[in-house]
């Protein structure tokens, strides 16, 4: 969870120098210990003032350093890693717990045993580490070396009597993986390369349906663009938990008005800033995956950390306990006041942009597809974009950073905002539920599922209902308060949400609900419908090449849908337009569905696992399926976004303009019609 935390930083302030660093050096021998047994060692130099972890580290604090030996002609591992060094074990007030690390200089050893000391091996050597001094860390690194061991002369003779008569086809490194290849293809009968060349999006066989999206051009139009953006998405459900933590935040500040108005405007800067700083790295390294946004809103560990964040949140709201700033920062400057101010307002701001990755990524992601596609200057276009949708988001939480202020106004502002923070923590106590959701959805732990979801909701605005009547109270109430007609209306709301809320346990065929959609789980994650039951009683193919094998059987064509477990669109489209009468028969009978989930962490067996070069030397590991799906739409389309929709016939073209994003059914079934008829038409 943590890693997550710390790449996401590092991607914050990767630009703060004009250079990219790399303090550290490395040296890679081989030591022989004796004919059969041999001592990789790799050292490590490192700057003045920089510093690797050890790889004896607590859970969920820095990122461990990591040695793995492999070698095609067969080794035996021994023991452990071993590490030489000084080492420094400190508290670190970060994460909380005992650290251990390395500077100046620091060996890692491990020894190993060649299964064929006749043979000259070549051995090759993975380190995984990270790289930080005392105010940044660099971004985690693998790097590779090879060193080729001689064959041993004695053991050499002895092998050459032994198989004097049987001599052996060595196989070069470049034939083997040849062979592989060869292997593979035979054995699905079809290449399975990520780069599919047919796959032309850009001119599909025919231009019916949706008009293509011009590509923006002018960082002005692409300014404009992302503001756009931004504004659609405060609109979405990940941003809702994110208006009450702002309002009670500022609350304080509310009582100095010109305070008040300074942290405001302070607030929307840190935030246009937070969103700008995320374009730095695309400037200075290349080949960063334009899937990050995705792979940080789906990371387990992070929607685990939320969902106990919010949970901390709505026990501060009910009074239990008051937010304040560790006293160790309190302590670091004489004008502790004003430093854990400005503090507190960053970390309020970047709260704000990490938590509503969920919703967000998504609409990133489209930006950043989007600019890619432009055959101008890619991270200045990116700045522009981002700029435009942090002065969104700015803007409209700088306003409510504001809200406050005005509300201390109000005549008996005292009782009544406790009111609205009791009120508010009920609120996020039930969209905690959210991110434990969407960490259960991409784990497929399937602990909570929709009928428990609901059944928690209708507790908690059960609960809200119960204080809104003055039946329980928390901590901070007035016990001689009167029930105000203002609270009555909203408990009376309150009863009707519960009343709506058990619509979704009863059975039907139709998905209930729909103003939800994309908050609670999907409909297949149910004790009324098993996993066996699919997608709306359809069993789509997880895999793009088995998809289009099926569709030559059946001479239909390929309807490609890029998703996710965490993806919130994906299921609103899946419950509210596949599921339409008009909608779902197409779907069932003039196509074959392929579903790829961009986020399933399952790895892939290790004869699948690849790198995929992203230029200068930057290699990208393809090790889980969802890695290898997310690589597959952004090679071939450009994109990254989901939901992603692609017609393909079966000889892998595609046939009209892809589409993205939720959409209204009229759209769907037009894109959908469009290409099946042409395809029918046209078909061999």
């Amino acid at each position: 969870m943590k890693k997550w935390f710390w790449l996401f930083m590092m991607l914050i302030f990767a630009g703060v120098q004009a250079q990219i660093k790399n303090p550290v050096k490395w040296d890679y021998k081989i030591n022989k210990i004796s004919d059969t047994d041999y001592e990789a060692v790799l050292t490590a130099k490192m700057e003045s003032g920089w510093h690797i972890y050890s790889q004896d580290l607590p859970p969920d604090s820095g990122i461990p350093t990591e040695m793995n030996l492999t070698s095609k002609d067969g080794i035996q591992l021994i023991g452990k890693m071993v590490e030489v060094g000084k080492k420094h074990d400190e508290y670190s007030e970060a994460f909380g717990a005992q650290i251990v690390y390395y500077s100046n200089t620091a060996q890692f050893k491990r020894k190993f045993r060649l299964k064929n000391p006749a043979k000259a091996a070549t051995v090759e050597a993975e380190i995984t580490y990270q790289t930080c001094d005392d105010r940044i860390c660099l971004a985690p690194n693998t790097l590779e070396f090879s060193k080729k061991i001689e064959a041993t002369p004695s053991a050499a003779a002895a092998a050459e009597e032994e198989t004097a008569e049987e001599p052996v086809a060595e196989t070069t490194e470049a034939s083997a993986v040849t062979d592989t290849v060869a292997a593979v293809t035979a054995t699905t009968g079809m290449n399975r390369d990520i780069k599919v060349e047919s796959l032309d999006f850009r001119n599909p066989l025919t231009d019916c349906g949706n008009a293509p999206v011009e590509e923006p051009s002018g960082n002005g139009l692409v300014f404009v663009l992302g503001f756009l953006g931004g504004l659609i998405a405060l609109l979405t459900p990940c941003v809702f938990p994110m208006i009450p933590l702002t309002v009670s935040f500022f609350t304080k500040g509310a009582v100095n008005k010109a305070k008040g108005k300074r942290d405001a405007v302070i607030y929307g800067a840190f935030i246009l800033i937070i969103f700008v700083a995320l374009s730095i790295p695309f400037h200075i390294i290349d080949g960063i995956s334009g899937n990050i946004f995705n792979q940080i809103s789906t990371s387990i560990g992070l929607n685990l950390f939320f969902f106990a964040v919010f949970i901390f949140f709505a026990l501060s709201f009910f009074g239990y306990f008051d937010i304040t700033l560790p006293s160790w920062i309190a302590n670091r400057s004489s004008k502790a006041e004003e430093a854990g101010g400005l503090i507190g307002i960053f970390f309020m701001a970047l709260t704000l942009v990490i938590v509503s990755f969920s919703c967000t990524g998504p609409i990133l992601g489209s930006l950043l597809g989007g600019v890619a596609s432009s055959s101008k200057d890619v991270p200045t276009l990116l700045t522009f974009a981002l700029a435009g949708f942090g002065l969104a988001w700015a803007i409209v939480f700088g306003l409510l950073a504001l809200f406050p202020q005005a509300l201390q106004s109000l005549p008996k502002s005292g009782g009544w905002m406790n009111t609205v923070k009791v009120v508010l923590g009920f609120i996020e106590l039930g969209l905690a539920l959210k991110f434990l959701s969407k960490a259960d959805l991409v784990s497929k732990t399937f602990f909570l599922k929709r009928e428990l979801f609901i059944v928690l909701w209708i507790l908690i605005t059960l609960g809200l209902v119960l204080y809104l009547f003055g039946k329980i109270r928390f901590p901070h109430d007035d016990k001689n308060a009167k029930i105000s007609t203002t609270r009555k209306v909203f408990g009376v709301l309150g009863i009707g949400f519960i009343i709506y809320l058990i619509q979704g346990l009863v059975p039907g065929e139709r998905p209930k609900l729909q103003a939800l959609s994309g908050i609670l789980p999907p409909m297949n994650v149910s004790y009324l419908h098993n996993e066996s039951d699919g997608v709306l009683g359809m069993h789509p193919y997880g895999d793009y090449f088995d998809a289009i094998e099926e569709a030559k059987k059946q001479n239909k064509p390929v309807l490609l849908d890029f998703t996710g477990w965490g993806c919130e669109n994906c299921r609103k489209m899946e419950e509210f337009v596949w599921s339409e009468p008009d909608v779902l028969p197409i779907l069932q009978e003039n196509v074959v569905l392929a579903s790829v989930y961009v986020d399933e962490k399952q790895e892939l067996p290790e004869e699948e696992q690849t790198k995929i070069d992203m230029g200068n030397g930057q290699m990208k590991k393809i090790k889980t399926v969802g890695d290898k799906w997310s690589m597959f739409q952004q090679v071939n389309f450009n994109n990254n976004s989901q939901p992603h929709y692609v017609l393909i016939t079966p000889d892998g073209e595609v046939i009209n303009t892809p589409v993205s994003g939720y959409m209204p059914k009229e759209d769907f079934k037009k894109f959908l019609e469009c290409g099946i008829n042409w395809y029918n038409a046209n078909r061999k």
